[in-house]
């Protein structure tokens, strides 16, 4: 039931949080999204690796969810905004490319860590491998955070909101980084567009912001509306009924196959003769272990053959 509870926490939050992450990107920018988001869920997955029971691992979980759905839906955004048609779709390829290979090197990082026995203590805080695997995986969140500090803003975004001053910079930026020379050198020396020019927003009062920022979110909620009526309610339903069945299989596979073959492994060092699927199964689902046979099961568990299965 735990684990059932774990993986089921980080998908809580980003449901929570998938809308209310929305309006902030369109709102504040992609850019400090992507450097905030980063940020603070690394801090979320090092809590996670200070947990000490199950209870604390699956709050900060959630919260890892509730902040992770931000910086990996707009990056999305935020890449395709940075090129043209003609380029666009390579780069949903290459995103798509980079999530796929980091799929691979997670569980190559796990065979390389997991397998070792590691146990700490400080203070009254004890530590094991799975927490040093959970703090090592915190590292790509922070580092992500610092990277996207020495990008710039989507030029699409601040053109889009007015600011096509800010955009011309952003342009100026990145043709000076794409072609080694000085910004002075861009060719287009302004951008205008039908909506006019916006003040800044330090220049705003607190009441100005309130209301540009309400104005936004309800606009946002007029435009979900069209989902839900003809002609797009049901492809958006056919599409919807495809990814919740596409995530729930490749979750169930990647939540309990680790368990089977563990579980088949410890058949396997204490010689049970059958070690067929449903003795397994049936060895999970009646299994009520005393605190000595779950540290016996866990040394199991964390061994090479079951990474390796």
């Amino acid at each position: 039931m735990d684990m059932g509870m774990l993986n089921a926490m980080t998908y809580s939050g980003m449901i929570l949080s998938a809308i209310p992450w929305g309006f902030v990107s369109d709102t504040l920018g992609r850019r400090p999204v992507l450097i905030y988001g980063g940020f603070i869920d690394g801090i979320f997955v090092l809590c996670s690796a200070l947990s000490q029971n199950s209870v604390q691992l699956m709050i900060f979980k959630f919260f890892d969810g509730l902040v992770i759905c931000g910086p990996f839906a707009v990056v999305i955004s935020y890449l395709a905004e940075f090129h043209g048609q003609k380029h666009r779709h390579y780069i949903m390829f290459f995103i798509g490319l980079c999530v796929s290979v980091a799929a691979i090197i997670l569980p190559l990082l796990a065979y390389l860590i997991l397998p070792r026995h590691i146990f700490f203590k400080l203070g009254s805080m004890k530590f094991h491998t799975w927490q040093v695997f959970l703090a090592i995986l915190a590292l790509p969140t922070f580092l992500s955070g610092i990277l996207h500090i020495f990008l710039p803003e989507s030029p699409k975004f601040l053109m889009a909101h007015g600011y096509y001053s800010k955009a011309l910079e952003c342009f100026q930026r990145i043709y000076a980084m794409n072609n080694r020379t000085s910004r002075e050198a861009y060719p287009i020396k302004s951008v205008r567009d039908v909506k006019p020019e916006q003040m800044e927003e330090n220049h705003l009062s607190v009441m100005q912001r309130w209301r540009k920022a309400k104005f936004i979110f309800c606009e946002g909620l007029k435009q979900l509306k069209a989902m839900c009526k003809c002609p797009y309610l049901g492809v958006s339903i056919h599409v919807y009924l495809l990814h919740f069945c596409q995530i729930m299989c490749v979750n169930s596979i990647r939540l309990w196959m680790p368990k089977i073959f563990a579980t088949m492994h410890a058949f396997e060092v204490r010689g049970y003769a059958d070690r067929s699927m449903c003795a397994v199964l049936n060895h999970n689902s009646e299994m009520n272990f005393t605190k000595e046979q779950k540290s016996q099961e866990c040394d199991i568990v964390a061994s090479t053959t079951r990474i390796l299965h």
